[in-house]
């Protein structure tokens, strides 16, 4: 970095990792509660699971929506000496000091399950739901605008994308980074746009 130069993550590429590690262990814990003898039987375990995988879907996807619509509407140009950061940096930064908090609530889903059956499975994943489903919006914004969204992960990476400590977004051209809108790897890399 020269002097003056500055990182920047992609807010998408933050959320969408943040619910593919509340997917993915969701369904597993869901699907092997399922199997699980619980104290309300499986068939109330799994029938409560869905309410809260709606919830959970809901809340996360409305949590902070209108922070990130101003954070998005007030985003400036990024300088042209930043570096871009690549997804799966940061989604490896993302996920560093989540993991023993995610296998945490992977365990705490599965043995949920004697209770409930697949119920706790089913909440986790309902909010990776929601916050794909966040991810999406966000690609909708970028693709309508003609920009992608990005942020200093100095700031974003505790306390999320559109925490208090973020104080604003800057974007990029559409072709700039290794994902599309929405987060997505991109199938051909481009390093920067103009």
């Amino acid at each position: 970095m020269g002097r003056g130069a500055y990182g920047l993550a992609r807010v998408a590429v933050l959320v969408r990792t943040a619910a593919k590690w509340c997917w993915w262990p969701g369904l597993v814990a869901a699907a092997g509660g399922a199997f699980v003898p619980g104290y309300t039987g499986a068939r109330i375990g799994l029938l409560g699971g869905v309410a809260l995988f709606v919830a959970a879907a809901l809340v996360t996807f409305l949590a902070r929506a209108r922070r990130y619509t101003a954070l998005a509407g007030d985003a400036v140009r990024a300088d042209r000496a930043v570096v871009l950061q690549d997804r799966r940096v940061t989604a490896r930064a993302w996920l560093r000091p989540r993991r023993w908090w995610l296998l945490l609530a992977f365990v705490a889903a599965l043995a949920s399950s004697a209770a409930a059956p697949g119920a706790g499975g089913l909440l986790l994943a309902g909010a990776g739901a929601g916050l794909w489903a966040k991810a999406v919006r966000l690609g909708r914004w970028e693709h309508r605008h003609a920009v992608l969204l990005w942020v200093r992960p100095e700031q974003a990476l505790r306390h999320g994308p559109a925490g208090g400590g973020v104080t604003g977004y800057e974007t990029t051209g559409p072709a700039a980074g290794d994902a599309r809108p929405g987060g997505a790897r991109r199938t051909k890399t481009v390093v920067r746009a103009a």
